[in-house]
């Protein structure tokens, strides 16, 4: 026993010692303040009349001028009666020149105590020092938050990448570079809407709490509605309310927002995550092909400049026209089995042999759609629409008029992964009540992302769903692809993290 004491109460490292301290003479230094009736957390507005980029960006109208700035603390170096510091805002980092005849022995004294990352107001006259630096020369100071955590250390910064995701804010303070993909996030959503807006599009808002998961073949979340004594589901998919409003005379309608799924975690899945799906009234997957490349296209210009995208050091051009390829000739193409003309029993063999673990027993569309998905998405870089899926994996998509075994459904790809799913939509009322009874009965079967029956949807087609278009892009892949971003999480400002233990 007191062994196990000895090691619960051994010494604590010299760093963490070190790191204690300094959050101990932090904590006193706002007691001391506060008992000179210096509160910095009861200041509630402070009047910014500059920012840094502003300053920057129009020094000859700034120059010999009065403003006030605002920001963290991120340098300082103290000299006597003079004093630098860096200032940083929300949009860029400035330099104040501090002097002691400028503020008085006592306001001086008070700012050299003052800690990297404290938050400040400054006021005083721009000019651009003897190095060439345009600052800030300050003639008075106001602490507007005290910091009692140190940031990372200068040199070596925030770089355990795990600690960046947990701790976004400290990341966007040390790294201010990570800013620039959330920003650009930003850009990219709008551009997304107006180009959508711009071709008569309505946004609108569909229900998150779920009484049945339905709209994708996923594994939902569940929660439980107290006052109706009801289970409920997070939504996998806004698609069966969207096109319940083109039932009901919406011809274009979209919606961008979060999906929650219950699955596995890696750089291209979080279980929340944001996608859009739009539905457009006598049109079909053609025309939402058009949509998609136009989309992408016009955002790339929009935002980047250029339909270019350098991605992890690859090339990704999405000017000129994308390529369309139905699945079956994808697959002969590139592995030489033939879906359309030999037997199915020697394609599963095949198939087996180049490493596919394929039931004998499996059918035409799912041994098909198996061996792609396996051997051949991976592999597709350059922006490719893969066409015509087997109705088996496509329980809401349409039936190709010239061969049932198929469907009016693409997905597109780019650097390998899948970018985005559309269909002409399957508007027949009795073939989609046996679709679903299908995914029932693979439910039952143990299949929990199979899809469950939806009463509601069935009568919604019965008033008549006309010919339509339907596109879901995953927007969190698409902005990793636009900002170079390696993992999902690195466009997401608070990914999904499994909790630290006590």
């Amino acid at each position: 026993m007191e062994q196990e004491n000895k090691k619960v109460q051994a010494p604590q490292t010299e760093e963490v010692q070190d790191i204690n301290e300094i959050i101990a003479v932090r904590r006193q230094k706002l007691e001391d303040l506060r008992a000179d009736g210096k509160d910095p957390y009861e200041v509630v507005k402070y009047d910014v009349t500059a920012t840094a980029k502003d300053i920057f960006a129009n020094y000859s109208d700034y120059e010999g001028k009065t403003v006030s700035i605002a920001g963290r603390i991120m340098s300082k170096r103290v000299m006597g009666k003079a004093s630098f510091i860096h200032v940083q805002d929300g949009t860029d980092k400035i330099q104040s020149y501090v002097r002691i005849d400028a503020l008085g022995e006592e306001a001086y004294t008070a700012f050299k105590k003052l800690d990297i990352g404290d938050i400040i107001g400054i006021v005083g006259e721009i000019f651009t020092t003897h190095k060439g630096e345009i600052s800030v020369k300050a003639t008075e100071y106001k602490l507007l938050s005290k910091s009692l955590l140190p940031l990372p250390e200068k040199y070596h910064g925030l770089k355990d990448q795990d600690t960046r995701y947990r701790q976004r804010y400290v990341d966007l303070i040390v790294n201010p570079e990570v800013k620039d993909t959330f920003v650009k996030r930003s850009k990219i959503i709008t551009a997304i809407r107006e180009y959508l807006n711009d071709r008569g599009y309505i946004e609108v808002d569909t229900p998150i709490l779920n009484t049945i998961p339905s709209g994708a073949n996923a594994r939902p979340f569940i929660t439980h509605h107290n006052t109706l004594d009801i289970d409920m589901f997070l939504r996998i998919a806004p698609e069966l309310y969207l096109k319940r409003l083109i039932v009901g005379g919406f011809d274009k309608v979209y919606e961008m927002g979060r999906l929650f799924r219950n699955e596995g975690m890696d750089t291209k899945h979080n279980p929340e995550f944001t996608t859009i799906e739009l539905y457009e009234a006598y049109t079909d997957y053609h025309g939402m092909m058009d949509i998609a490349e136009g989309m992408f296209k016009y955002v790339a210009e929009k935002v980047l400049g250029t339909t270019t995208l350098q991605y992890q050091g690859k090339e990704i051009e999405l000017g000129g026209d994308w390529r369309r390829v139905t699945m079956a000739d994808l697959v002969k193409e590139e592995l030489g089995l033939d879906f359309e003309n030999e037997e199915l029993s020697v394609l599963i063999e095949k198939a087996k042999a180049m490493g596919v673990d394929i039931d004998k027993n499996e059918c035409w569309g799912k041994a098909l759609y198996q061996v792609f998905d396996e051997l051949i998405e991976s592999k597709l870089i350059q922006p490719t629409f893969v066409i015509d899926y087997p109705v088996e994996v496509s329980p809401l998509a349409k039936r190709k008029p010239t061969d049932k075994r198929l469907t009016e459904r693409f997905e597109f790809f780019m650097n390998g992964f899948e970018m985005g799913n559309a269909f002409s939509e399957l508007n027949d009322p009795i073939d989609q009540r046996k679709r679903f009874e299908d995914q029932v009965k693979e439910r039952e079967k143990g299949d929990d992302e199979a899809q469950m029956m939806d009463d509601d949807f069935v009568t919604a087609l019965e008033y008549g769903l006309p010919p339509t278009g339907g596109l879901g892009i995953g927007i969190d892949r698409m902005i990793m692809l636009f900002t170079d971003s390696a993992s999902i999480r690195d466009v997401l400002l608070f990914p999904t993290m499994k909790p630290i233990k006590a």
